[in-house]
């Protein structure tokens, strides 16, 4: 018997410049609980989480800056940092004098990951869901990645657009096969929405798919992780293909082990039966850990 949906509700912030949109669900009254999606995701991805907990928590859950129903900037890249940026502002606004529990999934674990370092005392504890950050670069891979950027600065990617609300639900499943037709159903409500034409849009920026101009520096990475002082729960999905873009299964598992070493307080822990949307494919387990962990 599938469960229920738990009610959300959508606020609007001005946040940095850009309306927000943050989705809250749960009692005001109850502890918070702060839920970062992934790349190209949005809020709403985390429902089936939500419906799987037990205790009452206040779980607020933002859009990223391009994505969902935030405002896109008057940009044409994004950069990093503006993630760390809005989280912060995001915090200030919600619990400005208390230590917040956080979980991020993808890159929203890699954001959270490094806002705990970067900020150890906001963070009380920390869930990273599949948040290992992106390949290893070095230094002599700086010049084609800045002419890759400017190439893409003038020929900007697009994203493609679908004839109804089944074809997007089509498109999830085709991506993560273990999705559920309910789940894609629900899913393809918040992941896009009809223009004028009556095409359905991802809601996405696609500025978003611009290679970034700076490489990924993952000792520096490191060097932040290293200075979390929050217990951290290192959730991996057993049939993950984060390592296709980490140089192959062998490199990835060596890479980030070594990654999770620096982080001074951490619990690994694994789904079965879950690729990287793991809060898709086993909302029950997820919830089950986070909880545990948190308890």
């Amino acid at each position: 018997m599938p469960i229920p949906l738990k009610p959300s509700r959508s606020e609007f912030l001005q946040l940095r410049g850009l309306r927000t949109h943050v989705r809250h669900w749960g009692d005001v009254r109850a502890p918070l609980l702060f839920m970062l999606h992934g790349w190209m995701d949005v809020s709403a991805s985390f429902q089936f989480v939500v419906d799987c907990l037990r205790r009452d928590w206040q779980v607020i859950a933002p859009d990223w800056r391009g994505f969902g129903l935030t405002e896109r900037p008057a940009a044409d890249c994004y950069w990093f940092p503006d993630y760390l940026a809005d989280l912060e502002a995001l915090l200030d606004h919600y619990a400005a004098d208390i230590p917040v529990n956080l979980i991020g999934h993808s890159m929203g674990g890699n954001i959270a990951t490094l806002y705990a370092g970067i900020r150890p005392q906001r963070v009380a504890k920390l869930v990273n869901l599949e948040g290992f950050g992106l390949a290893t670069t070095v230094p002599s891979q700086a010049p084609e990645r800045y002419a890759q950027w400017l190439d893409e600065l003038r020929n900007p990617p697009l994203m493609r657009s679908y004839p109804d609300r089944d074809a997007v639900a089509a498109r999830l499943r085709k991506t993560n096969p273990r999705l559920t037709q309910e789940r894609a159903d629900f899913l393809a409500g918040h992941w896009a929405a009809p223009d004028e034409s009556g095409a359905w849009e991802i809601l996405g920026d696609p500025a978003h798919k611009i290679t970034s101009a700076q490489l990924y520096r993952s000792d520096e990475v490191c060097a932040c992780w290293a200075r979390i002082t929050a217990p951290v729960l290192w959730v991996e999905a057993e049939e993950t293909d984060v390592w296709r873009w980490m140089g192959g299964r062998e490199a990835a598992r060596t890479e980030i082990d070594r990654r999770m070493q620096c982080i001074p307080d951490v619990q690994p822990a694994r789904v079965g039966d879950a690729g990287h949307m793991l809060h898709h494919d086993q909302p029950a387990e997820v919830a089950r850990l986070i909880e545990a962990f948190l308890s």
